[in-house]
């Protein structure tokens, strides 16, 4: 009967170091402990198995019996996985690797991808999943921990944060191709308010300011909206004709470059917001998220959609 229980690392590394050494004396030596405690260790081992696994050859060497090959060979995977197991630990000690997850406001979503890209280049061994949300899901998804960093416009007051710059973010007013506003010089705040407006949902963080700006200029005066809940669909609105639409410059770079929606001038735009890589305050990173937030703020804003 094997008792496995009762089998350690120190009778399997004792049965290593005779085979390599090749006698008892030159074992202790290398284990820096005594023969006594070496063949104690051998003895104990046999035991517990129930089978020889050394004997003394013609020659007088340490011979290895059958058995003792096959502990031998399983001895020397467990220090395999032992070792890969100690060269783990310390790269998620160093953070090296691991995973993280990243809270991403909706806007956010058209460079985030950028950063995932980036971060496989320069941090292969890291894995990054991505959280998206309005600014409301975002803050309560650091409630939950349900994401360790986060990219936003505008850091919360609850919970208490550390907020570190990443990158500008311009906000603009777009309209469809060959809209009359688009090449209208002097554009009146009534010019401006008899438009629809495109607005996200409530608790986002572009409705917010959007609803500043138009508080500002139209000095309590009433304008239109309609809520739409996703900057795709307010984008294809604004160039199906539905109403402006007052939203990042990097979420529309694309039709802009097209020409499929056009830039609104008027005074006081782009109102130019940035873009904070979100912490808990006080909260203890771990190894790999704190690894991961240096090399996204060393990337300086590169992965940025041109706004021209």
């Amino acid at each position: 009967m094997i008792h496995e229980k009762a089998i350690t690392l120190k009778q399997l590394r004792a049965l290593t170091a005779i085979v390599k050494a090749g006698n008892l004396t030159a074992a202790a030596e290398a284990l820096n402990v005594t023969p006594p405690a070496v063949s104690t260790q051998l003895r104990l081992l046999e035991a517990n198995l129930g089978v020889a696994l050394l004997y003394r050859g013609p020659d007088g060497k340490t011979v290895l019996t059958e058995s003792g090959a096959v502990v031998l060979a399983a001895t020397r995977q467990i220090e395999n996985s032992l070792s890969g197991c100690y060269k783990n630990i310390n790269a998620l000690k160093t953070g090296k690797v691991g995973h993280v997850t990243l809270g991403v406001v909706s806007t956010a979503k058209y460079f985030a991808p950028r950063i995932v890209v980036a971060a496989k280049k320069g941090l292969p061994d890291v894995d990054i999943s991505l959280f998206v949300g309005n600014r409301a899901e975002i803050i309560e998804a650091f409630f939950d921990k349900k994401v360790d960093l986060a990219i936003m416009g505008r850091p919360p007051r609850n919970p208490p944060v550390e907020a570190e710059p990443l990158g500008e973010n311009p906000h603009i007013l777009v309209a469809p191709a060959g809209h009359p506003l688009a090449t209208k010089r002097d554009i009146s705040p009534d010019d401006l308010l008899k438009e629809t407006f495109l607005a996200r949902e409530r608790g986002s963080g572009t409705r917010i300011l959007m609803q500043r700006f138009l508080d500002r200029i139209g000095e309590g005066q009433e304008y239109k909206t309609m809520v739409i809940d996703s900057n795709e669909t307010i984008k294809q609105s604004a160039i199906a004709g539905l109403g402006l639409a007052f939203i990042s410059g990097q979420a529309v770079s694309a039709e802009l470059s097209a020409g499929r929606l056009v830039n609104i001038s008027y005074p006081g735009l782009p109102i130019v917001r940035h873009w904070f890589l979100i912490r808990l305050a006080g909260g203890k990173l771990s190894p790999v998220a704190k690894t991961f937030a240096e090399f996204l703020i060393g990337l300086e804003g590169s992965y940025l959609p041109d706004t021209g």
